[in-house]
């Protein structure tokens, strides 16, 4: 792992609502992100209302070997409802 990561927290909108990604042009930054020996991607369930793991596994899993990244996902705390859990 590399020490620069991809932050999923901010990606490339084709409008003003967050859920709109523009899935193409995540694709074309995430590879050139690759290509230049990165593999380092953090996201988490809020970014972009949820959608940003749905772009994470269309632009990364679906396209690349899961060897070859390390992802950083994180449990929101507003879903804990018990301290047990």
């Amino acid at each position: 792992m590399k020490k620069f990561g991809f932050g999923m927290m901010r990606l490339p909108q084709i409008d003003e609502n967050p859920e709109h990604i523009d899935q193409e042009q995540l694709n074309k930054i995430i590879d050139t992100y690759m290509e230049n020996g990165y593999n380092y991607f953090d996201t988490a369930y809020p970014y972009h209302n949820g959608k940003s793991e749905v772009a994470f596994k269309e632009g990364v899993v679906k396209r690349y070997p899961r060897e070859s990244y390390i992802i950083s996902d994180k449990f929101p705390l507003f879903f804990v409802k018990k301290p047990e859990i």
